[in-house]
């Protein structure tokens, strides 16, 4: 068996996420034959070390219980001198610096550890830069929880369609967005009432800007951009159009009509036909794409396998670290 020791920067939903997943587990895979050893954990007070291992569900507990106790190391400190294999960074996204995980992913990187990350903004704002400093010191950056949470995309470009081109990406990749257009169809509800319920169930956060205007679609789209095609862009290559003007009766005129309205990215790489955009647009009602609740979905359009379509979970503390186990099992089985 091969143990893998991973340090966890950040503890909330995403890390916390993360913690439960391997106490369920006990850190032990089997099928990979690997453990995986959390030898740290780190939030905004400071970190928790320790190089034989913690034990990730007593930490989840002090955490929850405020006794959690930490070293005197800042987490940027702990990332340039501490014993890890694998960082695991799940800050929050800030789509305009990348901070603090750009900085987090850069120190662990540059000492030739690898990176898993659910960050978006140090994805989507330094892509090149991370995948070609991980290229040159031999290591690993992985992000499959970047873009549609448990749904796999990149897993599945990576080794099921190695070999097909891909010829454009299109799909739901924001479930809060998802779950107010579904509602406001099916209820026939006003905008502002089906937010607010949203917020109400945790499906939306208190300023929710970054959700319905189309930005967090917009910065997957740049992911997917950069990833699958090689194109080098960034979030103001983005058409970008959000929800927040969709009434109900947009909504029941397209349902007359055997439509439903979603907010879809899509990206096309083919020169003067280039696609890079995010809009609410209408999908016929038994198209793939027409997914109800908080679900996302993906449409992979490639060249030998036609249409290979991909349906799940956008979002969710455990859903997440499903994607971000993958990526650590990656590693482990590659490395």
């Amino acid at each position: 068996m091969k143990t893998l020791s991973v340090a966890i920067i950040g503890m909330g939903s995403v890390g916390q996420g993360v913690l439960k997943v391997l106490a369920g587990s006990k850190g032990q895979y089997p099928a990979q034959r690997t453990v995986i050893k959390v030898v740290a954990v780190a939030d905004s007070k400071g970190v928790a070390v320790d190089d034989k291992g913690l034990d990730p569900g007593r930490v989840l507990k002090e955490k929850l219980n405020g006794d959690l106790k930490r070293s005197g190391q800042s987490a940027l400190d702990y990332i340039r001198t501490g014993n890890y294999d694998v960082l695991v960074e799940v800050t929050p996204t800030d789509a305009k610096t990348g901070e603090p995980g750009l900085s987090y992913i850069t120190a662990a990187l540059s000492r030739g550890k690898s990176v898993v990350t659910s960050n978006k903004g140090p994805v989507a704002l330094q892509y090149k830069a991370l995948t070609g400093m991980a290229r040159e010191k031999g290591v690993h950056f992985l992000y499959e929880a970047t873009v549609g949470g448990a749904m796999p995309v990149f897993n599945l470009l990576r080794t099921p369609l190695a070999g097909n081109k891909v010829l454009g990406i299109k799909g739901i990749f924001n479930g809060t967005c998802n779950y107010i257009l579904t509602r406001m169809a099916s209820e026939g509800l006003p905008y502002d009432m089906v937010l607010s319920e949203a917020k109400e169930l945790g499906y939306a956060e208190a300023d929710p800007t970054y959700d319905v205007e189309g930005i967090d679609t917009a910065l997957k789209v740049v992911i997917l951009a950069n990833t699958a095609f090689g194109m080098n862009v960034s979030l103001k290559d983005v058409s970008v159009v959000g929800i927040s003007s969709i009434t109900p009766d947009a909504l029941k005129l397209a349902a007359d009509d055997g439509y439903v309205i979603k907010l879809i990215g899509e990206v096309r790489p083919n020169g003067a036909e280039r696609v890079l955009k995010v809009s609410p647009r209408l999908v016929p009602k038994m198209h793939p794409l027409s997914v109800q609740g908080t679900l996302n979905a993906a449409l992979i359009e490639t060249a030998l396998a036609g249409d290979i379509a991909v349906v799940g979970k956008g979002a969710g503390s455990v859903e997440t670290a499903s994607a971000i186990l993958s990526d650590l099992l990656y590693i482990a089985t590659t490395s």
